[in-house]
């Protein structure tokens, strides 16, 4: 890479080409750098080639490039255009060698392979494992495995299995936010975990959520000594592709807790839906011990503050009447 220069372009084959800026490049750096490959592509691609951007809506990017997530128009090239990391890129790449597989014609499997070598060579390691939870979610749609949920489903419990340790004193205070379409909609109390107490935590939603569509459910532990929160683990999924009444995520399947040694290795998720509101039938088994309590009534703004209140969203989601809301 040239001196000035904080990008990847690559062409993936000869009509998708992938260009990726790192989270950290400046602003300034950022436009200079997307000007030249704008520059570039018309020069080599004229005005037939469509920009996907995976990133945040940006005005630059439309201005400078017409045609960005334009998905009507007919174009020879597409340019997959990400700042911030490659993994959104990686779920569009292999995504599309999925769909391939099952419906290019056999001229196309030099493109094929090649997306496949920019898959495992590139992209496949720094992939999330929501990210590549989706792709897996598509490849067993397209190939049969799996068919749609179409119903929503409401989320009683979040039973965390074997305590963190993000305390030396053993004590830990753990809150979770849920989100639907990436807005709020569900925040918890503080459960209080005394030192004791290491088995399994049972965090319940009263009411249940009603839930459908893209879900991502976040968890943080309240420092106990200054002001601040930690991100205990975070997970994602699609309600449509719940088979049964309950969801367990191993330690490799959530992010931040995948590469953190204070989440123990045998630690996992579970969450438990059921089709109504209604209370599920032996519930009491869910109970937490004498060392676990739950404080509803916080107006911490740590515990408030939303770092997804800035992501764009086509429609409003209706937040639950959560405890911490001032609604108790």
């Amino acid at each position: 890479m040239e001196e000035g220069y904080e990008l990847d372009l690559t062409y993936v084959t000869e009509r998708v080409i992938a260009v990726s800026f790192p989270r950290g490049c400046s602003e300034g750096t950022y436009l200079h750098n997307l000007q030249d490959v704008t520059r570039m592509l018309r020069s080599k691609h004229a005005d037939n080639y469509l920009v996907i951007n995976l990133s945040e809506r940006r005005y630059d990017l439309t201005k400078m490039n017409p045609k960005t997530l334009d998905m009507g128009c007919v174009c020879h090239v597409v340019v997959i255009h990400c700042r911030g990391g490659k993994g959104r890129i990686g779920v569009i790449i292999s995504s599309y060698v999925h769909f391939t597989n099952i419906s290019a014609s056999a001229d196309q499997a030099l493109d094929r392979f090649a997306m496949r070598k920019f898959y495992d060579d590139k992209v496949s390691g720094i992939m999330t494992p929501s990210q590549k939870r989706y792709v897996w979610i598509l490849h067993s749609l397209l190939t049969g495995a799996m068919k749609m949920n179409p119903s929503p489903l409401f989320l009683h419990y979040v039973v965390l299995h074997a305590v963190p340790n993000f305390d030396s004193n053993g004590v830990c205070q753990l809150y979770l936010k849920v989100y639907q379409a990436m807005q709020a909609v569900y925040t918890s109390g503080i459960y209080h975990i005394g030192p004791g107490h290491k088995s399994r935590v049972c965090m319940a939603l009263e009411p249940a959520q009603m839930l459908k569509g893209d879900i991502m459910i976040k968890c943080y532990h309240r420092d106990v000594h200054v002001p601040s929160r930690e991100a205990v683990f975070r997970l994602q999924f699609h309600t449509g592709a719940v088979q049964g009444r309950s969801l367990v995520f191993q330690k490799s399947d959530l992010e931040h807790a995948n590469s953190d040694p204070r989440f123990l290795d045998y630690g996992k998720v579970e969450l438990v839906f059921s089709e109504s509101p209604e209370k599920i039938q032996g519930c009491d088994r869910w109970q937490n011990g004498p060392d676990v309590t739950v404080d509803y009534n916080t107006a911490d703004p740590l515990i408030r503050w939303d770092s997804y209140e800035t992501v764009p969203s086509e429609a409003e989601v209706p937040h639950a009447q959560g405890p911490v809301d001032g609604s108790l």
